[in-house]
């Protein structure tokens, strides 16, 4: 429900990029300007780390309530990553779009698609593309974060979901943070407007075009 109690549907934005593009930064921004858009918290069976909170970092449960939730179906994605389990919780994600809220997710490939299945007229997919590799590996160098080893699969992951591209529906070029930031509101704000998604459109027209003006 937005400001002026028209009721409008929330949707999911799904945000895919490589490691070093700037994915991050991009998705807290957009997060901290947009009070109606909120980033999905995942759940993990792996142990909270130094400064992490349950319910702003992660749910953590442990192996066997995520695997009670699998069987549920209570997750619109979960994945095993590194032997630990991770997972978008379906219930409170549907809620939120009931709300007329709407929810970002900064996920992998594969988690994108699987989310897109699940919820295809709610979903909004995002790749955000690096100026180039060779830049992409110079940023990655610069965190000091990765070992050579990793920055190269990173490289090569990145290589193999570029191929995807076509699979979203925008790509943007962070060669320019500004005006990157930019493009990815633009999408938001416009994705809100979709005629679909603004529910009181439909019986407001009827009222307009019943309206009589004697």
């Amino acid at each position: 429900m937005s400001s002026e109690g028209r009721t409008v549907r929330g949707l999911l934005m799904m945000i895919v990029a490589p490691s070093g593009v700037g994915k991050t930064s991009l998705t807290r921004r957009l997060v901290a300007d947009h009070p109606d858009l909120h980033l999905s918290i995942s759940a993990t069976t792996r142990a909270p780390r130094p400064g992490e909170h349950e319910g702003r970092d992660y749910h953590f449960v442990d192996r066997a309530a995520f695997e009670s939730m699998i069987q549920d179906d209570a997750f619109l994605e979960w994945a095993e990553v590194y032997g630990n389990l991770y997972g978008s919780p379906a219930g409170p994600i549907l809620d939120a779009l009931d709300r007329g809220e709407s929810v970002l997710f900064d996920i992998d490939y594969q988690g994108a698609m699987a989310v897109r299945q699940r919820a295809p007229k709610d979903s909004v997919l995002v790749y955000i593309l690096p100026p180039s590799l060779a830049e992409m590996s110079r940023r990655l160098h610069a965190r000091s974060q990765d070992s050579e080893a990793v920055i190269a699969q990173r490289i090569a992951r990145a290589k193999e979901e570029v191929s995807q591209w076509q699979a979203f529906d925008y790509v943007i070029l962070n060669e320019d943070f500004d005006r990157a930031y930019a493009d990815l509101a633009h999408i938001f704000h416009a994705e809100r407007l979709r005629r679909d998604r603004n529910l009181w459109l439909a019986p407001f027209l009827d009222g307009l075009i019943a309206e009589s003006l004697d």
